[in-house]
């Protein structure tokens, strides 16, 4: 069925219990009953998969307590409230405490219905929205591309799930290969229009002509983008390639859907021409429009010991992917990956784990060798700014620590052994550089 979620029915009254019970399990909801309020709380956790209807008159612990013990468990529960006739002063107050909605007897069991279609609905909604803020805490799921620990990374995070839960539209900037398209992902998936459409479309390499009937129609082969991506999230690559007359249809566009947005809009910015914004190609009224979110990507340059910590990771998935072990980075080769400019970001440093890995498995070549190849194939400088000595002891460090703790599956007498390290020291070393047994556990 539909309904996956629960329907607690708490009532002192067996034949009131039954007849709504079976009444929701035919609607194909999964129904648990409790005779009183004690019980029921004994069952009703901080995550509870459902909702609760509860009577408001009760002996022992009545509704309006049962109310309130439920709110300080978890303020967005659903609890629907059944009020006898003359009851609705109770109703009101039930309702600023933090109740749902209330039923008065004798109601209609299709209104109980539709009330607690819309209680699960708003329930589901929430549950999803936490178990995505826990997915983008603990880096799984899709968020895994988005780990590290640097300030700016903590920052993106930040600002993925803040600006995910508003209804504006977004502008997405960043060099090439930082995440952009990744990271548009992301704000649809925490946002309130997770699970429903995701379009992507790049504007670039495009004449204005095609780029007209794709987006607004008519076009014989496809259905507009506009249309496609109607109730959920259009996301539009190289928005600076698309010509003025389609801005200001665009622009109108967005305007004629009101607040908030039916559509939402996810801009991706991707000019890299020197001394060139996204708010020189674009009209001004579009740009202030889309850029009142605004997201910039950081440059892998700038995300400090991440580096270290995305070059394992990719290096390790190569490694599985080709077979063999994945290459083990010396402190010399440490301090070049986080000197190195990284002009392609993200996926140049995936380039390059690859190439490591792949090297690793014939017995030849060296992780310096690749970063001077890539320094000479992009004319790039092959340092950034120096940074103080301490930071790079600092970061091959912890690098080696955790690469360490993952091969022995968090066995910390193991790690002692391999760093000749007593347990003191590696204890106050992981709790300096925030690593945690348990995240190793079964890795």
């Amino acid at each position: 069925m539909a309904h996956a979620m629960k329907i607690a029915i708490v009532d002192d009254e067996k034949d009131m219990r039954q007849s709504i019970g079976q009444w929701l399990a035919l609607s194909g909801y999964d129904t648990e009953t409790f005779p009183n309020a004690e019980d029921a709380l004994k069952g009703l956790g901080a995550d509870y998969p459902g909702i609760v209807i509860s009577d408001i008159k009760m002996p022992g612990m009545d509704g309006m307590q049962f109310l309130k013990r439920l709110m300080s468990v978890d303020s967005a529960l659903p609890v629907i409230m059944i009020t006898g006739h003359g009851d609705v002063p109770m109703a009101v107050e039930a309702m600023q405490v933090g109740a749902f909605d209330f039923l008065e007897k004798p109601f209609n069991p299709e209104k109980m219905n539709e009330l607690a279609k819309r209680a699960t609905n708003a329930r589901r909604m929430t549950l999803d929205n936490r178990a995505l803020r826990r997915e983008l805490g603990d880096g799984s799921g899709i968020m895994r591309k988005l780990i590290g620990a640097s300030p700016v990374m903590e920052r993106l995070r930040e600002d993925i799930l803040d600006l995910g839960q508003a209804d504006g539209h977004v502008l997405i900037e960043g060099e090439t290969g930082t995440g952009k398209t990744l990271t548009a992902h992301a704000l649809h998936a925490v946002g309130a229009k997770t699970g429903r459409k995701f379009v992507l479309y790049s504007c670039a390499g495009q004449d204005e002509s095609t780029l007209a009937n794709r987006l607004f129609g008519p076009s014989e082969a496809e259905v507009p983008l506009i249309e496609q991506a109607r109730s959920g999230t259009l996301v539009l690559e190289d928005i600076e390639a698309l010509p003025p007359a389609l801005q200001a249809r665009l622009l109108t566009w967005m305007n004629d859907q009101g607040s908030p947005a039916e559509t939402r809009v996810i801009a991706i910015s991707n000019l890299s021409e020197q001394g060139k914004t996204t708010e020189d190609a674009l009209r001004p009224d579009l740009y202030y429009r889309l850029a009142a979110m605004k997201i910039t990507l950081p440059p892998l340059r700038a995300r400090g010991e991440d580096i270290l910590t995305l070059f394992t990771r990719f290096a390790e998935q190569a490694a599985e992917d080709y077979g063999g072990d994945a290459p083990e980075v010396s402190a010399q080769e440490a301090a070049q990956l986080l000197q190195a400019p990284w002009p392609g970001n993200i996926r140049q440093l995936i380039n390059v784990a690859e190439r490591a890995a792949m090297q690793n498995r014939r017995g030849t070549g060296t992780i310096s060798s690749l970063l001077m190849a890539t320094e000479d194939d992009s004319d790039a400088g092959m340092t950034t700014e120096g940074k103080p000595l301490k930071e790079y002891v600092e970061a091959f460090e912890r690098m080696l620590i955790d690469n360490t703790m993952r091969r022995h599956k968090g066995s910390i007498v193991a790690v002692m052994d391999e760093l000749c390290l007593p347990r003191r020291t590696l204890n106050e070393k992981m709790a300096k550089y925030g690593l945690t047994r348990s995240d190793y556990l079964g890795a």
